[in-house]
Formats: structure tokens, C-alpha cells, sequence
């Protein structure tokens, strides 16, 4: 490794720097980077190098990937209308129609593509919905302790002690089958996980020196958590984040089972399971292929969430 030579607040280099990491890989470092830039420059490579030579991970960004792109894609990729009934009833597939057709003629390969769309959208909004909640009661029990604490650990609890599902399931029901009332069913049936995991960071956070001295120097409490807190704990956020899209597409997917999501004659992947079931002697291949689509967007999000843990915070790596 070649010398750095201090000048204040940039670094310069006679030569052409490397950093060496213990997994033997290098990484070039311009010489014209503060000491800051380089820090981060450096941290980036060695997460990437992290995650790339995971191949668990690489499988889940490229199904999860592949996934978010038929979705945006949904109208240009897509054969037929999801909707549009042909004379063609309950046939097996075939070049006509790669995943066959259901029992009113629709082409099942139109409505998986986009059965994507909803079953994923709804997945990820239900996360950032978790992710809002989840975050700020976390802050706030985390931060600022005592009663404040006492009563967010009180909500938490509370709904713990309700199944993740069956509380979707009841608040669904009450506001109504509707695309953004399962949003916030399945968000508030997952905050929990969030909220526990954002709190017990913070509060180890905020017992750092750095804290500290943030508060001797008189910075107010919202300009700590905002300036201090929530950047020491991003990578926490994303873990949980990449982790929690996978259940969300589950629970998603079994609210549109039990008749609490999408109505038809939207396409949506539990749904579509739920409608095939009365079909299963005959017809298998109404419930094989948008069970497959479920099965590889949550295996996607839970390969991609376990590869950015490794990669974002290398004391769980294994």
C-alpha cells in the first residue's frame, strides 16, 4: 500500500493509491478527493465488493430486478388485455397463449404481467408506510427514553400481540377492499418489526460520544436526529426495508386470496390463486403460474435483503 501524505484537509498522492481490504480485493482512489470524499468513496467500493461476490444476492437483485421491470413494463410486454374475454375457455397452454387462458377466455400470461403491477406496487407502498410509522415511533421512544419510551413500547407490544396478518385482515375488512385501504392494512400490520429495530439503534446511537458532543455544543434535539441519528442508522433502514417487500407481497397476495384486496376484474396475483382454486382438477395452471410469480418476488426481496445485510453491516456476516 502507498503512503498518503497529509496536506490539510485533501490527501496527496506521488503515486497511484490503492486501499487493500482483507478480502485481498484493491481499489483505486483518485488523488484529488478529500480525506470525507475518500472515506466514502472507499466504504461504497467494499459494500459493492461485498455484495457482488455474494451469489445469493446477485440471484435476488437480478429476480427482483427482472420482477420491477415487467411491472413498469406491464402495457408494452403484455400479449393481450388482462381483461379482454376471448371464446378461448379454461385452454392449457400453449403458443397462443403461453399460460393458458382462465374460465372466461382472459389470457392468464396478460394478467400475471400485470397482476405484477399491483400485487408489487401495493407491496412496496405498504412498506413505506410501515417505514413512516415504524421510524418514527422508533425515533421517538429511542431518543427520547423515559415516558416517551414507555408509551411507544406500550403501542408496540399491543400490536404485537395481534398476528401481522389477521390485523391486516381486520383493518382491511373494515375500511374496505380497496387497492389503498390494503396499502395501509398490510403497512400497519408490519410497522412493529420497524419500529423495534429502529429503536433499540437509536438508542445505542444516541449514547455515542459524537452525541454527546453534538449536545454540549447546543444543537437542538431535532437537528441530532436529523443531522446525526437517522444517517448512523440508514443501513439499517434499508435492511429492513429490502426484507419487510417480500412479506408485504405475501400478505398482499393472501388479503387478495381471502377477497380483501383487488376486486376482479383486476389482476392480482392472490387473486388470480383464489379464483383458479375452484379450478385445480381441470385447470392446474390457473394457480401454478401467478403462485410461481409469488414465490419468486418474495424469494427476490428476501435473497436482496440478506445479501445488503452482509454487505451494509459486515459484523452479521457469517
Amino acid at each position: 500500500m502507498k503512503r498518503y501524505i497529509d496536506v490539510g484537509e485533501k490527501l496527496e498522492m506521488k503515486e497511484e493509491t490503492t486501499i487493500q481490504t482483507t478480502d485481498a480485493a484493491e481499489f483505486e482512489i483518485p488523488g484529488d478527493e478529500t480525506l470525507d470524499q475518500i472515506k466514502r468513496h472507499t466504504e461504497l467500493k467494499i459494500m459493492w465488493y461485498n455484495f457482488k461476490k455474494n451469489r445469493n444476492a446477485v440471484i435476488g437483485l437480478i429476480i427482483t430486478i427482472f420482477l420491477l421491470s415487467i411491472a413498469i413494463f406491464a402495457d408494452v410486454i403484455s400479449p393481450y388485455s388482462p381483461i379482454d374475454q376471448t371464446q378461448n375457455l379454461l385452454t392449457s397452454p400453449s403458443t397462443e397463449h403461453i399460460f393458458g387462458t382462465d374460465a372466461l377466455g382472459r389470457d392468464m400470461l396478460s394478467r400475471v404481467i400485470h397482476g405484477s403491477r399491483i400485487s408489487i406496487g401495493v407491496g412496496f407502498g405498504a412498506v413505506g408506510i410501515s417505514l413512516v410509522i415504524g421510524l418514527t415511533l422508533g425515533i421517538a421512544g429511542g431518543y427520547f427514553g423515559g415516558n416517551v419510551d414507555a408509551i411507544v413500547t406500550m403501542v408496540i407490544d399491543m400490536f404485537m400481540s395481534f398476528p401481522g396478518l389477521l390485523l391486516a385482515m381486520v383493518i382491511a375488512s373494515l375500511l374496505g377492499p380497496t387497492l389503498p385501504n390494503v396499502m395501509i392494512a398490510v403497512g400497519i400490520g408490519q410497522f412493529t418489526l420497524f419500529a423495534r429495530l429502529v429503536r433499540s439503534s437509536v438508542y445505542l446511537e444516541k449514547e455515542k460520544e459524537y452525541i454527546l458532543a453534538a449536545r454540549s455544543v447546543g444543537s437542538s434535539n431535532l437537528l441530532i436526529i436529523f443531522r446525526h441519528i437517522i444517517p448512523n442508522i440508514f443501513s439499517t433502514v434499508i435492511i429492513i426495508t429490502t426484507v419487510n417487500i417480500g412479506s408485504a407481497i405475501l400478505m398482499t397476495a393472501s388479503l387478495g386470496f381471502l377477497g380483501l384486496g383487488a376486486q376482479p376484474p383486476l389482476a392480482e396475483w392472490g387473486n388470480m390463486v383464489n379464483i383458479g382454486r375452484g379450478y385445480i382438477q381441470i385447470a392446474p395452471w390457473l394457480i401454478w403460474f401467478p403462485g410461481i410469480a409469488i414465490i419468486l418476488s418474495v424469494l427476490g426481496a428476501n435473497l436482496l435483503g440478506d445479501g445488503l445485510r452482509d454487505a451494509l453491516d459486515p459484523k452479521l456476516r457469517k
